[in-house]
């Protein structure tokens, strides 16, 4: 193998890195910014004079309000950027099950007050692709982004572990809550609340994973400064 392909070969890693850092920071982007857009965007159209429902039961809910497009736009990048994600055959499978379960979240939509049986139905499935959504991006705090065996990292270590434990708490009040019917006449319903902290705390978790793996790159650079873009021909 010649210098230039050994460079070469470096080189294309880094992209392969730098490409899985940026899709880590959009899907904690995404996470991040969704729950907080939806109420804003129904606020911003009853101000303008419009007629829908600031804060849904739910933050599926939102698909029946004026932020249907806002919410469906969301999740389908979001599952773009989950399906295009690529690191090991493990995260992979991970990834395309939540990105999958994510479009499904977004084009088969919660049932309305008062739903057909066509309706509950869809909606029911909805609920499924919802909690295999959740519980694959939990997978990614508990088992991925988490070295238990790194000394150096047990801050790291400790702030995916709560992610993803909090994501899989907050996921079992909101089943509880939906099932129950507890809060549901309350402005801020606790399904709501339980599903906009699920995903902050996944929205967290991802973009500290991409924070991670950029300063990684940086201080390997910083390290090892004969590291150059390759030059061919």
């Amino acid at each position: 193998m010649s210098s230039n392909d050994a460079v070469g070969q470096t080189w294309a890693a880094d992209q392969d890195r730098r490409t899985v850092m940026r899709l880590r920071l959009g899907v904690g982007v995404i996470g991040v910014l969704l729950p907080i857009a939806l109420p804003v965007g129904n606020w911003i159209v009853v101000r303008l004079g419009g007629h829908t429902d600031i804060l849904p039961g739910s933050m599926s809910g939102a698909y029946w309000t004026s932020t249907r497009n806002i919410f469906v736009g969301g999740l389908c990048a979001l599952g773009v950027f989950l399906i295009g994600y690529r690191y090991n055959r493990r995260d992979d499978l991970w990834s395309s099950t939540a990105g999958w379960a994510a479009i499904g979240v977004a084009l088969l939509p919660t049932a309305p007050r008062s739903p057909s049986d066509t309706q509950a139905v869809i909606g029911a499935v909805h609920l499924t692709l919802a909690a295999v959504l959740l519980c694959a991006l939990a997978a990614f705090c508990l088992q991925s982004f988490r070295d238990p065996a790194a000394a150096d990292r047990r801050g790291a270590n400790r702030a995916y572990l709560t992610a993803g434990s909090l994501i899989l708490l907050f996921l079992a009040v909101a089943v509880f809550a939906g099932l129950s019917g507890w809060g549901s006449h309350w402005t801020l319903t606790p399904l709501y609340l339980c599903e906009a902290l699920s995903v902050w705390a996944f929205g967290a978790a991802w973009i500290g994973a991409a924070v991670e793996l950029g300063a990684f790159a940086r201080t390997r650079d910083l390290l090892n400064p004969s590291r150059v873009r390759p030059s061919f021909g």
